[in-house]
């Protein structure tokens, strides 16, 4: 059964990067137990300095969980493509991440997570 797109803004009030990963896995926990198959996680790109430090310990953060089987994968905005095998495996998945507005768009201030 195909689950749904969820979509969450951890970077709106500009947060710490320990806040910022507690929304993370709080989204993740939560998409789950509502039935969704992705997350998408806007954590902004970096242009004020405090943006970059987010995504880049929110990759850290989610490759860890991979690493621990606590989600199937995720793909960098900039690799959300139909050429990355990743992101096709995850259409599979979600349907709805062949409607997402990002897909195409080389976007480094989101990333997708297959739950």
């Amino acid at each position: 059964m195909e689950g749904y797109l969820k979509q969450i803004n951890i970077k709106s009030d500009m947060p710490t990067v320990d806040t910022a990963i507690k929304r993370v896995t709080y989204a993740i926990r939560n998409g789950k137990s509502l039935g969704a198959s992705a997350v998408k996680i806007i954590h902004g790109y970096g242009s004020t300095g405090a943006g970059g430090r987010i995504r880049t310990e929110t990759r850290r953060y989610l490759a860890d969980q991979k690493r621990k089987g606590l989600i199937r994968d995720f793909i960098p905005g900039e690799a959300f493509s139909i050429f990355n095998e990743a992101t096709r495996s995850a259409f599979l998945l979600c349907g709805d991440l062949r409607r997402d507005d990002d897909l195409e768009r080389a976007n480094n201030g989101i990333t997708i997570v297959v739950l």
